[in-house]
């Protein structure tokens, strides 16, 4: 029979380090997302550039990216890259996992969003006496990251639930690593991975909201 013990008192004075943990995991998603962003805007123009090598490389980190799960990315940054003596931290493997697999998903988000803006945006810029970067860069690029930038949003609070797989490789100051080190500790699992879902939903939840109101913002017209 059901005869649990509900023990919230105990599990609540945990929360400031698990309020702590959750800052370390916005910190792992958002360095990964920008990263992810950067790279993922080389990867499009790599894509795009006419070279088979280029395009080539750029195809394959998308379609390992988009077809194994996150899980291995980060484990060949840890223990793949430490078979080769490059001994990397946990966090620093967590952060090299995610961005990895930002940077695939995003370019391809990038790849389709160029796809939507027509190629006489760039003649229109040259026409103007710009050069095709500067057309790129003032015309093309800011019109591309508005098509893409809910799809953004969406990566990004991928990026906060994937931190949770830094456990695997001992990672411990994230929320979910935290969560993992008082439960065993207090015992009071169902009340602690309680709160830290909490902490996660309302962490997306908030993500979602923000990026809906700097949409709204940015891209009035």
């Amino acid at each position: 029979m059901f005869n649990y013990t509900f023990h919230w008192k105990q599990a609540l004075q945990r929360l400031p380090q698990m309020l702590d943990g959750a800052l370390v995991t916005l910190e792992v998603a958002v360095a990964s997302m920008v990263l992810g962003i950067l790279l993922a805007i080389l990867l499009t123009g790599c894509r795009l550039s006419g070279s088979r090598i280029l395009s080539g490389f750029a195809a394959t980190w998308v379609e390992i990216a988009r077809n194994t799960p996150a899980l291995f990315q980060i484990y060949m940054a840890h223990f793949g890259l430490g078979s080769f003596g490059i001994h990397l931290s946990p966090f620093t493997s967590l952060l090299i996992g995610i961005t990895f697999n930002n940077a695939g998903y995003l370019a391809e988000n990038f790849r389709g969003a160029l796809k939507a803006i027509p190629d006489t945006q760039i003649r229109a810029g040259r026409s103007l006496g710009m050069t095709a970067v500067q057309a790129f860069r003032y015309i093309v690029m800011p019109q591309m990251l508005r098509i893409a930038f809910l799809p953004m949003s969406n990566q990004m609070v991928w990026a906060i639930l994937m931190t949770s797989l830094g456990v695997t490789v001992g990672m411990n100051t994230d929320l979910y690593g935290v969560t993992q080190d008082l439960n065993a500790l207090t015992f009071r699992t169902f009340e602690l991975f309680t709160i830290a879902a909490v902490i996660f939903y309302a962490i997306t939840k908030i993500t979602n909201l923000l990026s809906r109101l700097i949409a709204a913002r940015l891209f009035r017209y």
